[in-house]
């Protein structure tokens, strides 16, 4: 379905209970809503929890903001190191509040904020300057963003960069996709070949919007250092972080964990910057106990 939040139309899915304690899911660029597997958001259902995942804005169903044309990333990068200001058409505060947006048209007035990689960056800046909406934060493979962070393995940022042969041939998109997903997969859980293809297929069939990714990326860039903000989250926090993650070293979970007051760190071995099918249970899991420990304190207080 479709929801207005923030001027935009929103394409937003809701699984669960309707009466479940909210969770609301925010996905990392250039992915869709379908970028959280199907399964996991079954299992955060069965745990008796209402289940919302959206298409951020310049991705899958969601508005698009094509008439402000291609990111120029090689500008935006130059500017970056020289710590000049980069010119952007939002920033991930705008999407912090497409955000809100989603939980107010869905009448919500506070939920489970559970962000992965992009989406854990907008998650903190919603724990951190709106904390009366979020009752828990789950923030996984994620950074503060600062400069002295570790960033991605040469490979891993060459992959994130590199466009497919022919844009315009879907076997092409595919084939592109594929190789840049095994530079990130996790190692110890590797996705079959056929099951990726076919999930990436599903995705292309749903949208593909390369420029809306583009500009994602450079809201991310143009967002800056969020280190400053990580003291001023209340809710209880979870960091996951694999620990052979080649897009987001590890280093940024731990950063994290030790900047955002009593927040739980829950380091995965053998995992990279990917949701693979065997450990979905488990992150599941985590989320869920996380979040009904978060609840139970609530009560208490």
């Amino acid at each position: 379905m479709r929801v207005r939040s923030n001027g935009l139309s929103i394409e937003v899915e809701e699984h669960g209970p309707a009466d479940g304690p909210p969770l609301l899911l925010i996905m990392g660029l250039g992915m869709q809503l379908i970028g959280w597997p199907d399964r996991f958001v079954e299992l955060l259902a069965d745990s008796g929890f209402r289940v919302i995942r959206f298409d951020n804005r310049d991705i899958g169903l969601s508005d698009k903001f094509d008439h402000w044309g291609h990111a120029d990333l090689a500008t935006a990068a130059l500017r970056y190191t020289f710590r000049m200001k980069i010119r952007a058409p939002y920033t991930l505060a705008d999407m912090a509040q497409d955000a809100i947006g989603v939980l107010d048209a869905l009448n919500i007035e506070r939920c489970h904020i559970v962000g992965a990689s992009m989406g854990g960056m907008i998650a903190q800046i919603i724990g951190a300057t709106r904390p009366e909406r979020a009752h828990s934060l789950s923030l996984i493979m994620t950074t503060a963003g600062a400069r002295r962070l570790p960033g991605p393995t040469w490979k891993a940022r060459r992959a994130l960069l590199s466009s497919p042969e022919n844009p315009r041939d879907i076997a092409s998109v595919v084939d592109h996709n594929s190789r840049m997903f095994k530079v990130i997969e996790s190692p110890k859980y590797p996705t079959e070949e056929e099951a990726l293809r076919r999930r990436l297929q599903r995705a292309l069939g749903r949208s593909y919007h390369p420029q809306g990714v583009g500009r994602q990326l450079l809201a991310v860039v143009a967002s800056g250092d969020r280190t400053p903000l990580l003291a001023d989250i209340t809710a209880p926090t979870l960091v996951i972080h694999g620990r052979e993650d080649t897009l987001v070293p590890v280093a940024n979970g731990i950063d994290l964990a030790r900047r955002i007051p009593g927040a739980k760190l829950e380091i995965i071995e053998g995992m990279s910057h990917d949701l693979p099918e065997a450990l979905l249970p488990r992150l599941a899991g985590s989320i869920a106990t996380h979040a009904r420990s978060a609840q139970g304190q609530e009560a208490v207080t």
